[in-house]
């Protein structure tokens, strides 16, 4: 009997110690070349979790320490809503992607720039931590005014002569790769100029060097977005004959070498982002390092007067009062109308019926066409 009993204890004693030997997590890339395989998120530590609070009222953070971010009116730790999001000039070609932690992204902007092209702005509101943002290329004046609306820290390599009147101006604080060269590196798995990249620590780096507040500065509107009450979904429902059907939103006749598109998934609620880029394959938009593809809550198609001021560079009309477009959320959509007043105003949306809309809880992709342009939803 007591030989059984030393026998259980010693077989329990060799299951203790092997159940606690846990595998290590996995790392994410930290070489300078990347592949487009998918790289596994590593999972965060149980241990460092904050206490749950109330889970059934949506007023209340689910942890302490958190509030609604400004962005995506998700609850994010409080740090992150205090600092300073930054706007990272971003191309979108076929020598260009994949692209690096651009799912990271909680507003992404997309607009033409010379030859069809267009280029796209990332809003990051939670980007100290991350490793290789990118790759980043030059700046066009619109892009500028639309950073300001968030108080961004502008960060882009150059960009052409015109712009750096606006970028000079007192209050516009931004990293340039052509002359804040620590921050930038080149990597070695394609040709320059689609090979540039930073990281959140460079930045951090070159805003201190620079003198530049990570904290908000007071400039810019205390509410951006509106989005739908705490604990409900913005349906659209309420705009009865008015709403469209918008599961699926092709961009392809704005964007002709771009040639993105959406598809709704109604299980998550999320558009999910294709493109089929000039000499490349029709596709998901998949992020090079977090293998995620690129999804949304919120689409708004903002259509802007564009004018060709000479060598193909483009000038777009960020301040207007009298445009319209299009708002996208949940497999539904409604026409719009926006105003922007100010550098440092927001560009606000608009019902038919003069009241501002409201977002759903997420992220959120705006895309700026010509007045002239097209594009379709069904």
């Amino acid at each position: 009997m007591k030989k059984n009993i030393r026998l259980a204890l010693a077989l329990l004693a060799a299951l203790l110690l092997t159940g606690c030997e846990l595998p290590h997590p996995p790392s994410e890339t930290s070489g300078e070349a990347i592949s487009g395989e998918a790289i596994t998120p590593q999972s965060k530590d149980p241990s460092k979790a904050r206490p749950e609070n109330n889970q059934n009222d949506p007023n209340l953070p689910p942890q302490d320490g958190m509030k609604r971010s400004l962005l995506t009116n998700e609850w994010v730790d409080e740090s992150i809503v205090e600092t300073r999001p930054i706007a990272v000039i971003i191309p979108n070609e076929v020598h260009a992607v994949p692209h690096c932690n651009l799912s990271e992204a909680s507003i992404l902007y997309e607009a033409r720039v010379e030859g069809n092209m267009t280029r796209m702005m990332a809003i990051y509101e939670d980007w100290q931590s991350i490793k290789k943002i990118g790759n980043v290329r030059s700046i066009r004046s619109y892009f500028v005014y639309w950073a300001l609306e968030w108080d961004s820290i502008i960060v882009h390599y150059g960009g052409p002569y015109f712009v750096y009147d606006l970028l000079n101006e007192e209050t516009t604080e931004h990293v340039d790769g052509m002359y804040d060269t620590a921050a930038f590196y080149r990597s070695a798995d394609r040709d320059a100029p689609h090979n540039a990249y930073t990281s959140g620590a460079a930045i951090i780096a070159a805003c201190k060097k620079s003198d530049i507040s990570l904290s908000y500065r007071g400039l810019t509107e205390p509410e951006h977005f509106l989005f739908a009450e705490p604990g409900t979904t913005n349906t659209l429902s309420q705009y009865g004959d008015a709403v469209v059907d918008g599961s699926y939103v092709d961009m392809t006749a704005s964007y002709p070498l771009t040639r993105c598109y959406f598809q709704y998934n109604d299980r998550d609620g999320l558009y999910y982002r294709y493109q089929y880029l000039s000499g490349d394959t029709d596709g998901p938009h998949v992020d090079g390092v977090t293998g995620e593809q690129l999804s949304f809550s919120n689409l708004l198609v903002q259509r802007v007067k564009q004018e060709d001021i000479g060598n193909g560079y483009l000038a777009m009309q960020c301040h207007d009062t009298t445009r319209d477009g299009y708002f996208f959320t949940k497999g539904k959509g409604i026409h719009v109308t926006w105003k922007k007043e100010g550098d440092y105003g927001a560009t606000k949306f608009y019902d038919d019926n003069g009241e501002e809309i409201r977002l759903n809880n997420g992220k959120t992709m705006i895309l700026i066409i010509r007045d002239t342009d097209n594009f379709t939803y069904r």
